[in-house]
């Protein structure tokens, strides 16, 4: 005997109940009458082995799946005001270069700071060939998933290998290059709080800042004499996702996104009677209801707000399991996007795109990609 839950993406309602098995096999049947992910939880008490648990997944008309909330009339106002701050500010770069590994030669490497708004600088490592002639290079920018860590230094230099010139940068924008305690002193300390900190005003809401780091790091990637003058990419994953989905926003000059099961993606989903998108910084009063104040100021990060100003092609990883940035969210942004988009569904996966041959397909994806875009060819999903 089994105990099964089915729920509409991990949101009420929720059904339960228990299914017999016979012969190996038992059946769990529901429906979803709208748009929108149908999930099955199933649990088991093995007698030698604990608890064991499985879940799938439906997608029911996922194309039709809206954002909760419309876009706030002042949106393009509001974050053009921070742009204009942004540019207001010189980026002042402080880049000091630190040693390339001994297995990765032919790239150069340097620790970047640059001055940001948004209560933070930005902080990463920039790789280059050190062969790269003037207008020759791809650039890509790969921004971090959530936690509190050093700037990814291997991420830059294997795409330095590969003829880009190519940055990773921390949310934060803290220091590189410090021991494991440094951060995790962060982590537990200063920015235990940062995902829903400053979450009552539009202006002090965490994300804004994180926004405007990517978009100076793109901007610094765009100053460097290598860059091509036209490839410009940026992909991340989880939190890192809905970093991209805003970067390519917020530059119109981004040529190619990927953002893989990207999280920053409709908020109030609570408010259409579904699950809202990570970090779920919107509390719920004594009444049960949603915080109209937090409601407000998060959507001027809402991922699903950002997509509807990407005219540039992106591409979608999405895991029909997840719950920590549930397929339902991530499909209210895609199917906003007015430009060119495309999808991979993968039904099977929740929250665990750790695989080497994802990565390792992401990195054949932007690489293929850079090569079209900088023979000229149409830039396609």
């Amino acid at each position: 005997q089994v105990n099964w839950k089915i729920s509409k993406d991990n949101a009420e309602p929720v059904q339960t109940g228990t299914a017999q098995i016979k012969d190996g096999v038992a059946t769990v049947t529901g429906k979803l009458d709208e748009p929108g992910f149908l999930r099955c939880d199933v649990t088991f008490a093995a007698p030698s082995q604990g608890n064991l648990a499985a879940a799938a997944a439906a997608g029911i008309d996922v194309t039709e799946i809206r954002p909760a909330l419309p876009v706030p009339d002042d949106f393009v106002a509001f974050w053009e005001g921070k742009k204009k701050e942004l540019a207001a500010l010189p980026m002042d770069p402080k880049m000091t270069e630190v040693p390339a590994p001994a297995d990765r030669p032919g790239t150069r490497v340097f620790d970047v700071q640059l001055a940001c708004t948004g209560g933070a600088p930005v902080s990463g490592y920039y790789s280059m060939p050190t062969d790269a002639k003037p207008k020759s290079a791809p650039a890509l920018l790969i921004v971090d998933g959530a936690g509190v860590r050093n700037s990814d230094f291997l991420g830059p230099i294997r795409y330095a290998q590969k003829g880009f010139i190519a940055m990773t940068i921390n949310a934060h924008g803290i220091p590189n290059g410090k021991p494991k305690e440094f951060y995790s002193a962060l982590d537990t300390g200063e920015l235990k709080d940062y995902r829903v900190r400053g979450r009552d005003n539009r202006d002090t809401f965490y994300f804004v800042g994180m926004y405007l780091r990517v978009l100076r790091a793109l901007q610094f990637l765009q100053a460097q004499p290598e860059w091509d003058g036209h490839t410009l990419m940026i992909m991340g994953g989880s939190q890192g996702g809905g970093q991209a989905i805003a970067g390519a926003a917020l530059e119109p000059k981004v040529t190619y996104t990927l953002a893989a099961i990207p999280g920053l993606c409709d908020f109030a989903g609570a408010t259409a009677g579904r699950i809202g998108g990570w970090p779920k910084p919107i509390p719920k009063g004594a009444d049960g209801k949603l915080d109209p104040a937090v409601v407000e100021a998060t959507r001027y990060a809402d991922g699903t707000n950002m997509a509807t100003m990407i005219k540039s092609p992106i591409h979608f990883y999405i895991g029909f399991v997840d719950l920590i940035t549930p397929p339902t969210c991530e499909y209210a942004a895609y199917n906003v996007i007015p430009g060119p988009k495309s999808v991979e569904n993968r039904p099977a996966n929740g929250h665990n795109h750790d695989d080497p041959k994802f990565w390792n397909m992401v990195s054949e994806t932007l690489i293929n990609k850079a090569k079209e875009q900088q023979g000229g060819a149409p830039a396609t999903p």
